[in-house]
């Protein structure tokens, strides 16, 4: 078998990974752009892995002018300047490739395409088979039957090996010939000239007829048609410039050895450490040296008196870990398996409990197994939970976990309620670093630790072979849980330093701790549905869509998949003739924006969009719904997410509440789906009015937006006459429109181009628009330039209650980006100040649901906005509890005020 030599083109990679990424560059929390390094290091490392190589280089242009600039000065003259942030990549990609052990090879006065040639020319003689990684066209020419052009695919796209037969059957010619095609051609990307009038076909029809350019030259007289040949006769120079200029010197002298050449065993530690300072977690995870030798002391407990034992140490521990196995990922769902503890770094406990069954409602049908513990499949509950319960209830014995709630849900099930939490390291990764998206244990255990866990998968698998917990034998999973509540009480030991180091320990333990127990409640209450209605509704809605089909046809003047993008953009815009707006790489674009710019001139578009939105509900939430109602409480039990947006917002899952429409008939419909639970209960909704425009006022205090709200006037009918100047009453419903749109537009970084955009205005009127708010409101203007430098010099923005968010794309040399976290910059405070204040509320209502012993609960959060269920007796009460509550629950320099209703659903009582 052939020894294989692969040469990479390291200008081209560079190159084509620095753009492949410049609609979304990526920036690491320094504020370096990595994209280049990150495509580069990507796809080296997979022609390592996938190909196996015996022999690799990577060969890079120098900044010295070529032998081709001197015999043509404008050589690759129309090039655009390479990007600053790309060549400030290029020191990090050489370290890369070093510590790979890959050598580097650059020669001054030459192109890597030469030295590329000249090796694979050696290579060859030498009986490898060579593939040079390279997007250049020049390179077919060398291509034979040992050498290869090894071509990237586009956009996930398989590789694509160039063959002989390939560039036979792609370019008609043979692989020789190629260069030939290129000097009568000319090539643009290279500035070469070519012969005018001679194109790429002319051309291959030139150099099948004549052989070759040197046989061509010699015949020329023969050339037709007369318009070519004129046009070559007199350009013979620049026909013979361009030839000289396609072709590759194979003959370099590059001074390296095959032995400098074969591919050897990376530093792995020097890897692992370039990326975790690039920030390349994947890769750096890859790379670092796993499971580092440290003491790991664990039990599975399976006698009862080690559990006796066990028992009276945790008695004794003012503070310690927990942590569950369990056989769902739904908490409401899920059976015990284990418990495991820990309270000393390397020291954890494993508790493996019997099979419980599940009854018909969301606790075990028997909590207490009669059956005598025999220790090999782990004890019965009747031993086990009495006197867990007492130690995991006790307020004064402060617990840890990771994702505690979780575990808190489980317990509840099984009649016990977890207090005394003071610490969880999912919630403390998030606030310390809320940008970053992974905050599981494995991930945080490699990132802070270096330490690679057990993955899940490893004792569970995947797929249709995937067990439970249950089914792994107890020593195993012993071990597994065990590692997870040490390894959480060595994160506690790193976080809870960081988050008072950072200022956050506050925010820490007087809101997100508290809060863990009211999202447990509230997930545990549920809502109730309507399930009539929402069948009723689906019917309805698929009736709706075959009508909407119907007329989509019709407009279109044929059947086609509406579902599918490229075929829609063949009848919009080559059937219909409608204006292009732009193109991706598979075609025509059809998103919302295009859709609805379209849909001013034409009736199609519009139907489109109504037809997407009305399958998008339906999948989504009319029947998506009826199958997460809980089949052992009727009701739906809604995630709510405490960890996942940066700006410290909640988020919810199964299903997104947050994306339930508001305004359109159908999402009203859905609402109305969301009942009371009992006969004698009503929904009740609060929601905060203009909450982010009192924060703004509060913020930036500016006197006249303050005393909108101090006079409790409609502050949107307030700016349509500050900016119009006009008297209140005079105020129409375009004037109110435009504001509202202004008001959110500033508050969320929106400039001239967006707000021309929503306004359907020209950008110089959007501009006036704007001048004229600043004007009006000029402490605002200086609250956002403020923010902005502030967050220049430090990196991070902060919410009224000190949550960070770290923006350090905001000194980034790219506009896009910079500019996107000046917008960051600008909301974040807003938003995030919003965040932190329905979480207090939340905390204060369920402590005194808690105190006066309501038997109202509460149901849902979405957004600015409270839901409860609420026994008519208690109406009035809560009333109370929740006005006040939200009210107070930060003091602004204006008053907060509550929209409250109640009704028998959502709908109603929104």
């Amino acid at each position: 078998m052939k020894k294989k030599l692969f040469l990479l083109d390291g200008s081209y990679l560079v190159y084509r990974s620095y753009f492949a990424f410049i609609r979304h560059p990526l920036i690491n929390s320094k504020g370096e752009n990595t994209s280049a390094a990150f495509g580069f290091t990507n796809s080296l490392h997979k022609v390592i892995k996938t190909e196996k190589p015996d022999y690799l280089a990577v060969i890079f242009d120098t900044p010295e002018p070529t032998f081709r600039h001197k015999l043509y000065p404008e050589y690759k003259a129309t090039r655009e300047k390479t990007p600053e942030e790309m060549i400030e990549q290029l020191p990090r990609i050489r370290e890369v490739v070093e510590a790979f052990g890959i050598p580097i090879i650059e020669i001054p006065g030459y192109e890597a395409d030469d030295i590329m040639a000249t090796l694979a020319v050696r290579g060859e003689k030498q009986g490898f088979e060579t593939y040079l990684l390279t997007g250049d066209k020049d390179l077919f020419q060398l291509v034979t039957s040992n050498i290869f052009i090894y071509k990237p695919g586009r956009s996930g796209d398989d590789v694509e090996i160039v063959t002989a037969d390939w560039v036979r059957e792609k370019w008609q010619v043979n692989p020789k010939q190629v260069r030939d095609v290129l000097a009568l051609a000319g090539d643009s990307s290279d500035n070469i000239p070519g012969v005018p009038k001679i194109g790429n076909v002319t051309a291959k029809k030139l150099v099948n007829r004549f052989g070759s350019f040197e046989n061509l030259l010699a015949n020329k007289d023969q050339v037709e048609p007369l318009r070519i040949k004129e046009s070559l006769l007199q350009n013979i120079d620049v026909a013979k410039l361009s030839y000289e200029l396609v072709t590759i010197d194979r003959n370099v002298a590059v001074d390296i050895r095959w032995d400098q050449m074969k591919l050897k065993e990376p530093d792995k530690k020097r890897l692992a450490a370039l990326f975790k300072e690039l920030e390349f977690r994947s890769l750096s995870e890859e790379f670092m040296s796993k499971k580092e030798k440290i003491e790991q002391n664990y039990q599975t407990i399976s006698t009862e008196p080690e559990l006796k034992q066990f028992i009276q140490k945790l008695s004794g521990r003012k503070f310690f870990i927990f942590d569950l196995e369990t056989t769902n990922r739904d908490p409401l769902l899920a059976e015990l398996v284990g418990l495991s503890f820990s309270w000393q770094e390397g020291e954890a406990f494993y508790i493996p409990v019997k099979e419980t069954g599940i009854g018909k409602s969301r606790k075990p049908a028997s909590l207490f197994d009669s059956t005598e513990n025999d220790g090999a499949s782990g004890f019965s509950l009747s031993i086990v939970l009495p006197v867990l319960k007492k130690i995991l209830e006790n307020e004064e014995q402060k617990k840890c976990g990771q994702n505690i709630k979780y575990d808190m849900l489980v317990l509840k099930r099984y009649g016990v309620e977890v207090k005394g939490v003071r610490f969880d390291t999912m919630v403390a990764s998030y606030l310390i670093d809320p940008s970053n998206p992974q905050h599981n244990l494995d991930h945080l255990c490699l990132e802070y630790l270096n330490y690679e866990k057990i993955p899940t998968k490893k004792l569970i698998g995947t797929g249709k072979n995937q067990i439970t917990m249950r089914e792994v034998p107890v020593e195993k999973a012993g071990f597994y849980a065990c590692e997870d509540a040490d390894f959480t009480m060595r994160l506690q030991k790193i976080f809870e330093p960081k988050l008072k180091s950072a200022g956050l320990y506050d925010l820490f333990r007087e809101v997100e701790i508290p809060l863990i127990d009211v999202l447990k409640q509230m997930e545990w209450n549920g809502v109730s549905l309507d399930k009539e209605l929402l069948k009723n509704l689906s019917v309805q809605i698929t009736e709706d869509l075959i009508q909407l089909e119907k007329s989509i046809y019709h407009e279109a003047g044929q059947q086609f998949n509406i579902n599918s993008t490229q075929q829609l953009g063949t009848i919009l815009f080559d059937k219909l003739q409608l204006p292009v707006a732009r193109k991706t790489k598979t075609g025509y674009s059809t998103d919302v924006t295009v859709l609805e710019k379209l849909s001013k001139i034409h009736p199609l578009p519009q139907q489109i969009l109504n037809y997407r939105q009305l399958a998008k509900l339906k999948s989504t939430y009319v029947d998506a719904l009826m199958t997460l109602i809980n089949p052992y409480t009727g009701r739906l039990h809604t995630s709510y997410n405490q960890t996942v947006a940066a700006t410290g917002r909640l988020s919810s899952s199964n299903p997104n509440l947050q994306n339930i429409p508001i305004r359109t008939g159908l999402g009203k419909q859905i609402r109305k789906a969301f009942v009371a639970g009992k006969p004698d209960c009503l929904i009740l909704d609060a929601d905060y009015s203009q909450i982010e425009l009192r924060i703004m006022a509060h913020l930036s205090g500016d006197e006249t937006l303050l005393q909108t709200f101090v006079q409790d006037l409609d502050v949107h009918t307030a700016t349509a006459a500050q900016i119009f100047d006009i008297p209140l009453d005079e105020v129409n419903r375009d004037h109110r429109r435009k504001a509202k749109e202004i008001n959110f537009g500033i508050m969320y970084g929106m400039g001239r181009f967006g707000l021309s955009n929503r306004l359907d205005i020209s950008i110089a009127e959007a501009e006036v628009f704007i001048d004229n708010y600043f004007d009006k409101y000029p402490k605002v203007r200086e609250f956002i330039d403020r923010t902005i430098e502030d967050v220049r010099q430090k990196g991070y923005v902060t919410t009224l209650m000190n949550r960070r968010r770290y923006l350090p794309e905001i000194n980034s040399e790219n506009r896009r980006v910079r500019e996107f976290a000046e917008r960051t910059a600008i909301n974040t405070p807003i938003q995030g100040t919003a965040a932190d204040l329905i979480k207090v509320a939340m905390i204060n209502i369920h402590e005194k649901l808690v105190e006066k012993r309501l038997k109202s609960i509460m149901t849902m959060q979405v957004h600015d906005e409270l839901v409860f269920e609420v026994p008519r007796n208690e109406l009035e009460e809560m009333r109370e509890v929740v006005t006040g509550n939200m009210e107070s629950a930060l003091e602004l320099k204006v008053p907060i005020k509550i929209d409250m209703g109640t009704g028998k659903n959502w709908l109603e009582a929104h």
